[in-house]
């Protein structure tokens, strides 16, 4: 599947967008209602955790139980995840990204996260030896993820089954519960590895003109 290349300069800043200091963090696309943000914080009181989620209704869930846990490691943000990546991040200042469950896109194959283009920039924000987590309980999006990247993007990786007592978020929760085969692919960006959008500074809020 050949892929066209990514145009970042296009894409507006989030609403009420405000940007973070060039320090290293982890990354979470999809949070949900929180539940991964929150034990994740949790355990790693050393890492700081930003947990992006596009939906109202869940990110307000998410900010509801952080206020409730009040972990200082973690920021919240309601955005769309690539505009928002796009304007808010520097090159190699993520340490560790999930993606866990995201949507299969059975129509809009396009719209996987290995299959668009933006995930060329999302490397470039990857730190040397930082890692890529992706789970799915689809065995299909797996396989096809793992085709993208021996294939197209070249990145090492472990494939790993997931743990039937693992509770990482709602979905993995119901997935396991119901016996299904939830697995997860473990992508590193190996030290030497370059994308087209590795000297480029985050936009930083900057308006389209």
């Amino acid at each position: 599947m050949s892929i066209r290349q990514f145009q970042p300069q296009y894409l507006n800043a989030p609403r009420n967008f405000v940007a973070l200091p060039d320090q290293p963090i982890c990354l979470e696309i999809g949070a949900g209602k929180g539940k991964h943000a929150l034990l994740f914080s949790g355990q790693h009181p050393d890492q700081h955790l930003v947990a992006i989620e596009r939906t109202k209704e869940k990110f307000m869930a998410m900010q509801k139980q952080h206020a409730l846990e009040g972990q200082k490691n973690l920021t919240t943000i309601h955005a769309d995840a690539i505009p928002w990546i796009v304007h808010g991040l520097y090159p190699k200042q993520v340490q560790h990204a999930f993606i866990l469950y995201p949507n299969p896109e059975p129509h809009n194959a396009t719209q996987r996260w290995l299959n668009m283009p933006f995930f060329e920039f999302l490397i470039s924000r990857v730190a040397d030896n930082g890692t890529i987590t992706l789970a799915s309980n689809i065995p299909e999006y797996i396989h096809e993820a793992e085709q993208q990247l021996q294939q197209l993007w070249k990145l090492p990786y472990e494939k790993q089954i997931i743990a039937k007592d693992s509770a990482r978020t709602h979905f993995e929760i119901k997935y396991l519960e119901r016996g299904e085969l939830c697995q997860q692919l473990v992508i590193t960006r190996p030290v030497g590895y370059t994308t087209r959008f590795d000297e480029m500074p985050p936009r930083l809020g900057q308006a389209n003109g």
